[in-house]
């Protein structure tokens, strides 16, 4: 990141969180729990908010929770989500906690939207009625889109949509955010709101079901295929880092306050080099090529549920008023990846994973400063 008389350097940047408290929800998740190891890193004082966390995840299999607070509870529950927030008094609330879930969302619908669009105006409301002036970064997903006619990536003017439930329940999270900051937070000023939204992350220690990484790890230990639902379809894959790394700019330029502050409440799209979007088979077959065995069969003749062929995302927008870009290549972020699983498999203890987690997010900032 090259600093300009309105935008921060690298370094001061991630400067920003030493010693400010952030509420993380869904701290316990994929992308909540990498997170909150980084804000510890960077000396912040870390509050989380979640259901428990899923057995083997990294927040379990690092032993996250003893280096942060740790509350477990439902934001579906207006009650506890206030309750955190008072009593831990954010500066910052990055809000992830989500049913993440496309295929999952056909399941069970309403988990879904009462998790994603609900449990967002819970947040939203726990910040308002708390009455301090705080800045909100709320991550929805690329998938919040109307679907694209055409292959173009998504700008963040594009109209809110979503056929299964899970994309529908993302975009209505983004309409529900513009309507609270419209409505109670742009005139009086003290909560700063913006979104992020992301493609498919991969890295260490994801254990969701009907994720590309997870079933492909899980195929190769037991020896058998992996099985490719849509092995043509387009995603904008990335290591877990970099739209962190985006929510963490855009934390830290919310913070800041400020006229430049107030004209970044909007919504940012943190994706790959668009040469990186990628199909899934591209992406499986890095991966075995990486883990130096493994197989792949196309399954895309059964019933499934209906997804989107062709998701890509322009970051043009957080490029040019964040001075954020993508850092890793797929083939890092894949390599990335499978050293993380690796080195589970091989029996690393809850220290040496943890050291490693820190260890690629040192690596990464490294390349942040550069």
């Amino acid at each position: 990141m090259v600093a300009t008389s309105a935008t921060p350097s690298a370094a001061e940047t991630l400067a920003t969180f030493k010693g400010r408290r952030v509420l993380v929800t869904g701290h316990t998740g994929f992308k909540g729990a990498w997170l909150v190891t980084w804000l510890e890193r960077l000396g912040a004082q870390v509050a989380g908010l979640s259901l428990a966390p899923d057995a083997g995840g990294l927040f379990d299999r690092c032993g996250v929770a003893p280096r942060l607070q740790h509350h477990v509870g439902d934001i579906r529950d207006l009650a506890v989500v206030r309750g955190v927030v008072d009593a831990f008094q954010p500066e910052l609330v990055f809000h992830l906690a989500a049913q993440a879930l496309v295929r999952r969302s056909f399941a069970d619908p309403l988990e879904t939207v009462t998790t994603n669009v609900v449990g967002t105006a819970h947040v939203l409301e726990a910040v308002r009625l708390r009455g301090a002036p705080c800045a909100v970064v709320v991550v929805t997903s690329d998938k919040c889109y109307e679907p694209a006619v055409g292959a173009h990536a998504h700008v963040e003017t594009e109209p809110m949509g979503g056929h299964d439930p899970y994309s529908m329940s993302k975009g209505a999270a983004e309409l529900l955010v513009a309507s609270w900051r419209h409505s109670f937070f742009a005139a009086e000023g003290k909560v700063l709101l913006a979104t992020g939204r992301a493609g498919n992350c991969i890295g260490g220690g994801d254990v969701s079901a009907d994720r590309l990484v997870v079933d492909a790890v899980r195929a190769f230990a037991a020896g058998r295929a992996v099985e490719l639902r849509n092995p043509g379809h387009v995603r904008p894959w990335q290591h877990v880092l970099d739209p962190l790394h985006g929510y963490l700019v855009l934390g830290a330029a919310l913070l800041a306050r400020g006229p430049r502050a107030a004209s970044l409440c909007e919504a940012f799209n943190f994706g790959p080099r668009q040469e990186d979007a990628a199909t899934v088979r591209q992406v499986i077959e890095l991966l075995i090529e990486r883990w130096g065995a493994g197989r792949w069969e196309d399954v895309s003749a059964r019933k499934n549920p209906p997804e989107n062929p062709l998701l890509m995302l322009d970051t043009g927008k957080a490029r040019a008023r964040l001075g954020w870009r993508p850092l890793l290549p797929l083939g890092d972020a894949v390599a990335w990846t499978v050293e993380w699983y690796r080195a589970a498999a091989d029996g690393a203890d809850h220290r040496q994973l943890l050291e490693l987690t820190q260890a690629q997010i040192g690596r990464f900032m490294e390349r942040v400063t550069a």
